[in-house]
């Protein structure tokens, strides 16, 4: 095995908000493996989700370039296939590459553009959205199959067997683990279900909005209950990044191994519970796109370290490339490297970093990018959208900017600063034209609750100067002017 570049295992829950670990403080949920991790790696206090919902966000991980630029707008908006990945990269310098889990970028079956084996995975067991107990998913793109049992460990035992089979080639592991939990409709085992009996009896009064596990439609539930089987599903999850941990160790190679574990956005309306940030998944504000983070690594991280520097899922890319010595692509990229992070180096970053929920196009009017055939999903999930048990994807042509294409909920946070854009679609309170912008010194006012707009105008004025300067740049590469 090479010693000079190390294994890289790169782990995503899904809708697990920045709250919901023992680490960060809540009241009931139980993540030890998560604690240990952030007790003795390096814990990102400020990571942020590229957007505040799902596909984007993985697009993120893969490109280091925000979504908006390649289409992947909101779920179920796949990447474009000129798009370059970090799987591609480092498959190129020798890797062994694998994804298993969630994919949600396109659909994971063999005759698809944008399936992980497009994006440098030379093996797959995945799933073209979320999946809950006893998964369908798809191997190498072929017939989907169920496979029994707790989702969570089901695609840790297929990485680990990957990274077994790289190990006996002598070759350097990426892998990439993408739960389906804690996603709704929510389901757990027995064992995990009692573990959270005992919440507050007030939940009991409240009500939930979420998937039924029984027809895929709409349903309400008790919050107690809806909550008892979401903490159910995080602490499994949370087990089988143990089992990922334990397997490296009894392999020899956790020392040399980074495993780095976030998730893809702010959890759920439902999921607030406990939660400091203002807002969920879908908003622009801290509860929708701070999330955990943490790195393990022993032999580059021997003590625990914790930062404040704000980092966000484009990040990803640039790091692994600059920690395996590899090129980044020709094209811009929104992330940078954290390994200053890492060393312990790296106090403050440069750059902001820009949030976007792209309104323009989003009816999806416009030519589409992909062959409409190509972008049907294949493998079965509970809830029901359309009057489908799968998911279809979409992406379109962009012609030009026009008017409205920089409207939208966005946001643009520096060290200090937090400016936040039309985040709620309302009407100005002074009346006039524009949409509302909110300041926030998010050091000092993590939760967004004092908006210090009118005290500090030339903050306003040059955060604002930045992000439309960031937004026409976002437009010149969904022109696909990049490739």
């Amino acid at each position: 095995m090479s010693q000079e570049r190390p294994n890289i295992v790169l782990c995503m829950g899904d809708d697990h908000g920045w709250h919901e670990t023992g680490y960060n403080g809540h009241p009931h949920v139980r993540t030890p493996v998560l604690d240990e991790m952030a007790a003795s790696g390096l814990r990102f206090d400020r990571f942020y989700s590229a957007a505040p919902v799902c596909s984007p966000t993985r697009g993120s991980v893969m490109t280091g370039r925000h979504p908006n630029r390649y289409g992947t707008f909101s779920a179920n908006w796949s990447i474009r296939p000129e798009e370059v990945s970090i799987a591609q990269i480092l498959s190129a310098a020798g890797y062994a590459c694998g994804h298993f889990g969630k994919w949600h970028l396109g659909p994971v079956n063999a005759g698809s553009p944008t399936n992980p084996g497009a994006f440098g995975f030379e093996e797959w067991l995945s799933h073209d959205n979320f999946f809950e107990m006893d998964p369908v998913l798809s191997r190498n793109g072929g017939t989907p199959q169920r496979y029994p049992g707790e989702s969570s460990q089901i695609v840790v035992d297929a990485a680990t067997d990957f990274m077994d089979r790289a190990r006996s080639e002598d070759r350097p592991f990426f892998v990439v683990i993408w739960f389906g939990s804690p996603h709704e409709p929510y389901s757990a085992n027995a064992d995990d279900l009692a573990e959270y009996a005992d919440l507050p009896a007030d939940l009991e009064e409240k009500s939930a909005r979420l998937t039924s596990l029984e027809t895929g439609l709409p349903t309400s539930l008790p919050l107690d209950q809806v909550l008892q089987a979401r903490y159910a599903e995080i602490t499994a999850m949370d087990r089988a990044l143990g089992e990922l941990r334990g397997h490296l160790d009894a392999a020899g190679v956790r020392g040399d191994t980074l495993l780095w574990y976030c998730s893809d956005n702010g959890a759920p309306s439902e999921a607030t519970f406990g939660s400091p940030l203002r807002a969920h998944k879908g908003r622009v504000y801290e509860g929708g796109v701070r999330v955990p983070a943490v790195i393990e690594w022993p032999d580059r991280i021997p003590e625990a370290i914790a930062t404040e520097v704000a980092a966000v899922t484009s990040d990803i890319l640039p790091t692994l490339c600059d920690l395996t010595d590899t090129a980044l692509p020709d094209r811009p990229l929104d992330g940078i490297s954290l390994v200053g992070a890492i060393d312990g180096s790296f106090r403050e970053r440069q750059e902001p970093i820009c949030f976007w929920s792209y309104r323009g196009n989003q009816e999806g009017s416009g030519e589409p990018y992909i062959e409409p055939s190509l972008q049907q999903g294949t493998t079965p999930l509970v809830k029901q959208m359309n009057g489908l048990y799968t998911r279809n994807f979409r992406n379109f042509r962009y012609e030009g900017e026009a008017d409205g294409d920089l409207a939208g909920p966005r946001a643009v946070l520096d060290n200090r600063f937090k400016l936040v854009i039309d985040a709620e679609g309302r009407e100005r309170a002074d009346g006039a034209d524009g949409p509302v912008r909110e300041l926030f010194d998010i050091q000092q006012d993590r939760s967004e609750e004092r908006d210090i707009s009118e005290q500090h105008p030339e903050e306003v004025a040059r955060l604002d100067a930045h992000l439309e300067q960031w937004q026409r740049s976002v437009l010149r590469s969904l022109a696909a002017e990049d490739y």
